[in-house]
């Protein structure tokens, strides 16, 4: 097996907790109503297009020209977007910074909107930490598409047989492989630190 170099975090729910519902409970209480303004309204494709790019200006209009009388839900997504990434997982950060003060070359490839990722970096200033980021919103590329892990690699110098990427979703994890990275799915601080030892990565 090839020696890791390289260690590649996400980072909504691997380093950042991210959940509509936190705010959205508060904005349509009824459990039955909210479900179905998320698999209709402010669906997850949808939102995925802002992290490919699409400004909120006209993800908003799309929508509220299909859904005028949800107009104040539809802009709460944006408006209230904050309340969503409500804490960090302090033992995968930890796991991260162990890394990087130990001298592992640590980045960050993301599927985010870029203005909202700035918003999460002064939220959470560790994501200021590793050497780099690519968002996906910077760059109108969204894992699992095999370009976005090309295109990092590139750009930071990486041997992609000796990178190690870290994800929450197997297809994205399926993704990195494709492109010739290691990858593990992320279940939990525990899990990563017996991942990052089965590849000879001390924590």
């Amino acid at each position: 097996m090839t020696k890791i170099e390289h260690i590649v975090f996400d980072i909504g729910k691997v380093l950042i907790h991210y959940d509509p519902h936190i705010p959205y409970s508060r904005l349509i209480p009824d459990a039955d109503e909210r479900q179905w303004f998320f698999e209709n309204v402010c669906t997850h494709d949808w939102n995925l297009e802002q992290d490919r790019g699409r400004r909120w200006e006209d993800a908003e209009a799309l929508l509220v020209e299909k859904f005028p009388e949800r107009e104040e839900h539809i802009r709460s997504f944006r408006k209230f977007w904050h309340e969503m990434v409500s804490h960090s997982y302090d033992d995968s950060v930890a796991i991260m910074t162990g890394l990087i003060e130990s001298g592992h070359d640590v980045t960050m490839l993301t599927n985010f909107a870029s203005d909202t990722f700035r918003e999460a970096q002064k939220m959470f200033p560790f994501l200021t930490l590793p050497r780099g980021v690519t968002v996906s919103g910077d760059i109108k590329l969204i894992k699992p598409d095999v370009a976005i892990y090309e295109l990092h690699a590139r750009d930071f110098g990486l041997n992609p047989a000796a990178t190690l990427f870290i994800d929450d979703t197997a297809i994205n994890v399926e993704g990195a492989k494709a492109a010739g990275w290691q990858a593990v799915q992320f279940t939990g601080a525990e899990k990563l630190k017996q991942d990052l030892q089965a590849f000879g990565v001390a924590v």
